[in-house]
């Protein structure tokens, strides 16, 4: 290593804390082809439906620009006020892989990244979720929110298969 090099980047402070953040693991199988399963990620009229939406609450406003490095936003309307969640597409596999970066208005200092795999199974798919980078504060709540979407994207399919 040159002098100088070492010089320089020891006059910077490293930093000796790292933030703690947790995995969380989420599966899923489905009646739906894995077409269909992805489409309903990327579509703006389904993903409103189930995507950061309740049973009681759909979302207010979807925006989704389906490729890498293109952007999605999801204004959720509550109680008088909004929540906003958004960020970056990183990895699009048609019907296979999706991989973004997670902001919300919550915590907008925080930036997960979400990884989610969708393979052929049966008579439908199969869909397992990776979301990291998540504050431990906030594990538990994330974790059955992805629990509660992904039986709205199953609730969501069921019914666009009866229409």
């Amino acid at each position: 290593m040159r002098p100088e090099l070492t010089a320089q980047r020891s006059a910077y402070p490293r930093r000796r804390t790292a933030k703690a953040s947790i995995a969380i693991h989420v599966a899923r199988r489905f009646p739906a082809s894995a077409e269909r399963v992805f489409h309903a990620w990327l579509d703006p009229a389904i993903a409103g439906r189930w995507l950061f939406a309740t049973a009681t609450r759909p979302i207010a406003s979807v925006e989704i620009h389906p490729r890498v490095a293109g952007s999605f936003r999801f204004i959720d309307q509550r109680h008088g006020g909004r929540v906003t969640y958004g960020g970056e597409y990183t990895d699009i596999v048609p019907h296979r892989r999706l991989g973004f970066i997670l902001r919300s208005d919550a915590d907008r200092h925080v930036a997960t990244r979400v990884r989610v795999e969708i393979a052929p199974w049966k008579q439908g798919s199969a869909l397992t979720l990776l979301h990291e980078g998540v504050p431990p504060e906030y594990a538990s709540h994330t974790r059955a929110r992805w629990i509660g979407m992904l039986y709205g994207l199953a609730a969501t399919l069921e019914l666009l298969a009866l229409s």
